[in-house]
């Protein structure tokens, strides 16, 4: 049976007196003053159908507060795991009972059972918390984007044909394994492995084709391999075919995909467009990002919208590459939505710059709407004098701080969780822990 809280306190639970002690400190005040927080993570840790005895669980609370710890201090489950039990802060922070010390495979499966929606929900617990602390009032806001990068390794249509085949051929192991009678098949990936290493450090086109047409026989054989082996294995009452078939619906479109994506491109010469290509069969949620004509990113674009204090106000993890220009009005519009008025004043990139954005800015009550570049439009149409744009441009430059403090030190440059679902929420976990610390600091300011 799961508690959502520790019942009793250990009298030997202290902070040290070191700022980031003090800080956790502050923090855990402020969980302690939300208890009902627990209730919404506790409805997360409990799983349909399992009745409410037996041993246990880690209490809800302490499942929180390891969360919070674990984006806070950017620590794998194995460094969480010997600092709950090495550290006096952060087993005092973290409320675990007394003699606790969870194992790392613990952590994984408590902490990445809270769902998005709910740090979402957390999120706008503490910001009412600094409205009311008059902390933050929403009244001038800031708009920009960045990129999270999905855990990928950098994409080619020779990987991709590789890992493709990986994937078949543990597949038809498994087959074999469940009884899929006589099957006669090859194991073809050694040699998929050398063909996709010898496109990696051939130059010449011609020879670079002819492999490539060798390894797409090869993906191609393997997948009809696995074609026969899915006849052979009929759904039935064992669990075990089920999951196997389960995984086949799963990679089978994703492999042809790749298989047709690489003809379009190789083959044929075609530029297949960034939105119609794959660029992983582990993560096919990620999408091809390229700001500004620079560097391209595999991942999720995040459009994300921050106050004076610096804390994050809302974000929105973005499908595709949509322009900034066409995400500034539902920013806004969520802003409106959250705080029930519009703000006095926003600044945003100059990506997001467009009359029709300023004219509808305008509309809702925005009284100062100052884009970073000016785009052809007056200063004099976006604020009402150059000393109040001045004021926004700079105060919009101070995004970009906290987008890299955000990245450095909370982890959003890249997720280390797998999945679109565990993608958001490993972005709205290291959101809440970055605004939980800036809350703690301007109220012990």
């Amino acid at each position: 049976m799961r508690q959502e809280r520790t019942v009793q306190a250990s009298v030997f639970d202290l902070f040290a007196g070191h700022e980031i002690g003090r800080e956790l400190k502050g923090m855990s005040d402020w969980l302690d003053e939300q208890r009902h927080l627990t209730g919404l993570v506790a409805a997360d840790l409990r799983r349909h159908g399992v009745k409410e005895t037996g041993r246990e669980g880690l209490p809800a609370e302490a499942v929180l507060r390891c969360a919070l710890l674990k984006q806070y201090r950017q620590l794998s489950y194995q460094e969480l795991a010997f600092h709950l039990e090495d550290s006096a802060s952060f087993r005092a922070f973290a409320r675990l009972p007394w003699g606790w010390s969870p194992k790392k495979s613990v952590l994984h499966k408590t902490i990445s059972a809270i769902r998005a929606s709910t740090w979402e929900d957390i999120n706008e617990v503490l910001l009412s918390s600094a409205r009311h602390e008059k902390l933050e009032s929403g009244r001038v806001i800031r708009v920009d984007s960045t990129v999270t990068a999905a855990l990928i390794h950098e994409p080619s249509d020779s990987r991709l044909l590789w890992d493709a085949v990986r994937v078949m051929v543990r597949l038809l192991q498994q087959a074999d394994k469940l009884g899929s009678g006589a099957l006669s098949w090859h194991d073809h990936c050694r040699a998929a492995k050398k063909r996709a290493r010898a496109i990696q450090y051939t130059r010449g086109r011609p020879k670079r084709v002819q492999l490539y047409r060798e390894l797409l026989g090869i993906t191609r054989t393997t997948l009809g391999y696995l074609r026969q082996a899915a006849e052979r294995l009929t759904p039935a009452a064992d669990l075990d075919v089920i999951v196997w078939q389960e995984q086949l619906h799963h990679y089978r479109p994703l492999i042809e995909q790749i298989i047709a994506q690489t003809e379009r491109r190789v083959l044929a010469g075609e530029a297949v467009p960034a939105a119609e290509k794959l660029v992983s069969l582990f993560e096919p949620h990620a999408d091809i990002i390229v700001k500004g004509g620079r560097d391209v990113h595999y991942g999720h674009k995040l459009n994300l919208t921050t106050g004076r204090s610096g804390m994050v106000l809302d974000l929105i993890v973005e499908a595709g590459n949509p322009a900034d220009s066409e995400r500034l009005l539902p920013m806004l519009q969520r802003h409106i939505d959250r705080y029930g008025e519009p703000p006095r004043q926003a600044a945003a990139d100059g990506g997001y710059a467009s009359r029709a954005n300023l004219i509808q800015a305008k509309a809702w009550g925005v009284k100062d709407m100052a884009f970073h570049k000016k785009c052809g439009i007056k200063i004099e149409d976006m604020v009402k004098s150059r000393w109040v744009y001045r004021k926004l441009r700079n105060f919009r430059a101070g995004i970009e701080a906290g987008v890299s403090c955000l990245k450095r030190a909370f982890g959003l440059d890249r997720c280390t969780w797998r999945g679109l679902d565990h993608f958001k929420t490993y972005v709205w976990s290291s959101v809440v822990a970055y605004n939980l610390a800036i809350f703690a600091r301007l109220k012990s300011s």
